[in-house]
């Protein structure tokens, strides 16, 4: 079982976490999910855009269902389904509001990068949750040595904010810049806590790995507010 380096895991606080960015966000949503719910809390997931309804009997289809989950010691998935696509939105805001006051931890789905290990997002994203208190950045590291065409959401507005050729190899400066900019990954973040986790750090080296986190730090993320995250990594 992996160790989840963040203090807000396991602080005993209740918590409102909105995931943003590219390579890994639902994985690592599910997993925190999983191991907060097999600590006793109750977990609420959801989307603010669009996630695949689970086939793992999490999805609740209302206020009863996700209380029947919870008392089963597991977490609870809602939203609204759309039935041409097997995808789930954003949920009735009624439910939403009932359900928010009976959680412990909502993890919030916020963004969308169509599988690409980074993004810069569009004037219309992230659709950040109000009331959440975290935002959790996700970057996958396999960006690294392919093009900002190749391996970034968006890469025509990553260029723009770079003030490159979307053909640019990405680097270590390059993706850290993304994850640090207000209009990059950080945008919207505002006075939320913001953490960073560098997915699939199994596929570069530890020099990689040592600079990406040196970048971060020189620029004031705290390093405990930074996880080097394994493909192999299950849980939280």
């Amino acid at each position: 079982m992996a160790h989840c380096p963040f203090d807000f895991f396991t602080d005993g606080k209740n918590h409102n976490i909105c995931l943003v960015g590219g390579g890994g966000k639902t994985t690592v949503m599910y997993e925190l999910a999983a191991a907060w719910a097999a600590c006793g809390r109750r977990v609420l997931v959801l989307t603010s855009t669009h996630i695949l309804c689970p086939a793992d009997g999490s999805f609740a289809g209302d206020v009863p269902a996700v209380q029947n989950l919870w008392q089963q010691g597991r977490y609870a998935v809602i939203g609204t389904p759309e039935f041409a696509t097997g995808k789930l939105t954003l949920p009735p805001q009624s439910v939403y509001e009932a359900l928010k006051l009976q959680a412990d931890v909502i993890l919030c789905e916020a963004d969308g990068s169509r599988h690409h290990p980074c993004k810069v997002p569009a004037e219309y994203e992230p659709v950040i949750l109000p009331d959440s208190d975290i935002v959790l950045a996700v970057a996958g590291m396999d960006a690294l040595g392919n093009s900002l065409q190749q391996a970034c959401q968006r890469p025509q507005l990553a260029a723009e904010l770079l003030c490159c050729s979307a053909e640019k190899i990405i680097d270590a400066q390059m993706l850290a810049s993304l994850l640090l900019s207000e209009q990059g990954t950080r945008k919207s973040v505002v006075v939320r806590a913001y953490y960073i986790v560098l997915n699939k750090c199994d596929l570069i080296k530890a020099a990689q790995q040592e600079e990406m986190l040196r970048l971060l730090v020189g620029e004031g993320i705290d390093e405990r507010r930074i996880w080097l995250r394994e493909r192999g990594d299950s849980k939280c």
